[in-house]
């Protein structure tokens, strides 16, 4: 596997960039108020039932986010040999590359629809904790793009 050391870096930016907008969740839900009054949070029931909510929800998107690693490293490509029955097959490129293009496509629309949104977001006091959350859920953007641009390299690597 001989991957480019700029797709490698990419990889790192696209799985850690929604890492710092799941602190904000996952802080959010256990009741700090991050300039939300606790009126705000207790009706998204913070902490409570809604702080399993952004547990769930950030758990997982940080998971997918880590799969972008999987365009860069060997397991991308064969299934690794410790899997039961299909460890050590090759993976069908179409199998990684139209899940990933999917993702992708689908994710720059949505971040983009977030970050713009948290511009008029009004349940927020404060300057300060508006900058902050702009700035948690900013690297976000980077994701859907970033994922884009290594499932091209991917698939171009893999059918050569």
């Amino acid at each position: 596997m001989n991957v480019n050391r700029t797709h490698l870096l990419a990889a790192r930016v696209a799985a850690w960039s929604v890492a710092p907008a799941c602190v904000w969740r996952i802080l959010l839900g256990f009741g700090l108020t991050m300039g939300f009054d606790r009126g705000h949070l207790e009706a998204s029931q913070m902490p409570g039932t809604g702080t399993i909510n952004v547990l769930f929800l950030s758990i997982v998107t940080e998971a997918l986010a880590l799969l972008s690693f999987g365009m860069v490293r060997p397991w991308g490509e064969v299934v690794p040999g410790w899997f039961p029955q299909i460890g050590g097959r090759r993976i069908p490129t179409g199998a990684v590359v139209v899940p990933a293009a999917l993702g992708g496509l689908v994710l720059v629309p949505l971040w983009t629809w977030t970050v713009v949104g948290l511009f008029d977001m009004e349940e927020i006091s404060g300057v300060g904790w508006r900058a902050l959350m702009i700035g948690c859920y900013l690297p976000t953007l980077l994701w859907g793009p970033l994922l884009l641009w290594l499932t091209v390299a991917y698939y171009l690597r893999r059918t050569r």
